[in-house]
């Protein structure tokens, strides 16, 4: 087991914060050639607890080399986002300010940019600078799988903590089912199906063109727990 960071949006980290997202999508750092194709095997030591690796195959089935994921089943991660270090006296009596306490001196404590819902949004540090005392939630990772983007069933792209803006249609409570559109809404700012939505927060994060290109990605499973992954390493 091993510890690691992972960056999300803001989006996102309301969505773990709500209990909405249990997975989550990467794009693979080096594609395959086109034809590869990747094969996922269980392995079942006779000393261990089984575990998966992934390997390549040509487009005629034959065996085309191990591919490493970096983050495995069983490896913890601790979420960074978008924050701010303050003194921990600024915002102690603020009702509904999380803070994280720094553990090493009496000053420094952790504002988080997701939940921030004042006029003047504040100088917020960008989550690639999130130092590891200040991150509040960890993720145990489940499962992995290696998959081309299109692969997302409805169901994986509901567990992605995609936003429900299920509207009202006409008297009588009669309602139908919509997903938040993340990119170029406008005055439509929803989608009939999980994937639609999917589509257009994955545009949102990375950039044009990039859905279309469907990429192989690596799709992890977790569970979400709210505090320091240190915290919790001393209380378990």
């Amino acid at each position: 087991m091993t510890d690691r960071p992972i960056l999300f949006s803001g989006p996102m980290v309301r969505a773990l914060l709500a209990g909405t997202k249990t997975q989550t999508r990467r794009t693979l750092k080096f594609q395959p050639a086109p034809g590869i194709s990747i094969i996922r095997k269980t392995i079942r030591p006779i000393d261990g607890s089984p575990y998966h690796s992934f390997e390549r195959r040509s487009v005629y089935g034959n065996y085309a080399g191990e591919l490493d994921i970096r983050i495995k089943r069983g490896d913890r991660l601790w979420v960074k986002e978008n924050h701010a270090i303050v003194p921990r006296t600024a915002y102690r009596m603020s009702e509904g300010v999380q803070q994280t306490l720094r553990p090493d001196d009496d000053h420094d404590a952790a504002v988080y940019a997701a939940e921030w819902d004042r006029s003047k949004p504040g100088r917020w540090r960008p989550s690639i600078h999130m130092p590891r005392w200040a991150s509040r939630l960890t993720l145990t990772v489940t499962d992995v799988r290696v998959e081309k983007l299109h692969d997302i069933t409805e169901a994986d792209a509901i567990a992605e903590g995609i936003e429900d803006v299920t509207r009202v249609v006409a008297p009588g409570d009669l309602s139908l089912r919509f997903w938040k559109r993340y990119r170029d809404g406008g005055w439509n700012g929803y989608v009939d199906t999980a994937v639609g939505s999917y589509a257009s927060l994955w545009t949102e994060i990375n950039g044009p063109g990039t859905w279309e290109a469907n990429p192989f990605v690596v799709a992890y499973t977790f569970t979400v727990e709210r505090g320091n992954i240190d915290q919790i390493g001393r209380a378990a």
